[in-house]
């Protein structure tokens, strides 16, 4: 491979991976349209060059992300739970659901979920003491993160676990069934279910993609769908972009990054309707 071409998709997974880094969201869904469209990847290497990516751009940010006490490291477990199986639920029902009627129900998902968002643009955290009988207080799930804006640690309590468990398994469900990235509707779920302070639901589901694209990415392998030398440059740049995309989540002030994220899923819900009409781009993990 040419170096000029290397050098290309090492730029290209640095700014997928640093988008996907500052939303929380896998950056497959940004890799594979590039790596189809402008450097002409057969889709299968480009989806197994993205889950390598996914797995590099969660462990570069982990790091960032943990120091600065934005993961919630034990919710995270909870959640990928359901979401798990979520996903070994919609693998059984594969070619049984009708996939167009699965984009409308998608883009109907993300605009409602942006909608909520944006209902939320001010974040009003619960300062009332912990019901003692949630779920979450029984499993120790709350907890604080330190807001550079005030310069002292805020205290957070996970809210309506049950109801957030079962949207994490709708995620991981409908995921499964479009072969796509379940992040865009991870973060929707932690927002406006367990009332997660926005930059505490970006670091855990940034946290939680890598987990479930490491659970895929040996059977990628075994299929002799990951190229090294596509995969190697673009999993290089997802780890420099990660890095990037965490320090701009800590800086940039918690209103802005909801609407930039509202943003994201109206275009991500305006893919899904063409999707369904079968003009879409591809996507990925």
């Amino acid at each position: 491979m040419a170096l000029s071409t290397t050098l290309w998709l090492f730029a290209a997974a640095f700014g997928a991976s640093a988008l996907g880094g500052v939303l929380g969201m896998a950056s497959g869904i940004f890799i594979v349209p590039i790596l189809t469209l402008l450097f002409g990847v057969d889709i299968h290497v480009a989806i197994g060059a993205s889950i390598v990516s996914v797995i590099a751009c969660s462990c570069g940010s982990a790091a960032p992300f943990l120091k600065a006490r934005l993961t919630n490291v034990r919710l995270a477990i909870v959640l990928e739970t359901a979401t798990t199986v979520g996903a070994l639920t919609g693998v059984l029902l594969i070619g049984i659901i009708p996939t167009q009627f699965l984009y409308f129900l998608f883009a109907a998902i993300l605009v409602l979920s942006a909608q909520q968002m944006l209902a939320r643009r001010r974040e009003a955290l619960n300062t009332r003491a912990p019901d003692a009988r949630s779920w979450a207080t029984r499993l120790r799930l709350h907890s604080e993160f330190p807001d550079r804006a005030l310069g002292q640690d805020v205290a957070y309590q996970v809210g309506r676990l049950p109801l957030g468990l079962s949207l994490m398994y709708g995620a991981g469900l409908i995921s499964a069934l479009l072969g796509i990235g379940s992040g865009a509707l991870k973060i929707p779920a932690m927002d406006t279910a367990l009332r997660l302070p926005i930059k505490v639901s970006s670091a855990t589901s940034n946290f939680m993609i890598g987990v479930t694209a490491a659970a895929s990415a040996g059977a990628y392998l075994v299929r002799g769908d990951i190229d090294i030398g596509i995969a190697g440059p673009v999993a290089l740049g997802s780890v420099v972009g990660a890095l990037a995309g965490a320090r701009m989540l800590m800086r940039l002030p918690a209103d802005k990054l909801r609407i930039f994220f509202v943003i994201v899923l109206v275009l991500l819900a305006v893919q899904m309707l063409l999707s369904a009409f079968d003009t879409a781009i591809p996507s990925g993990h």
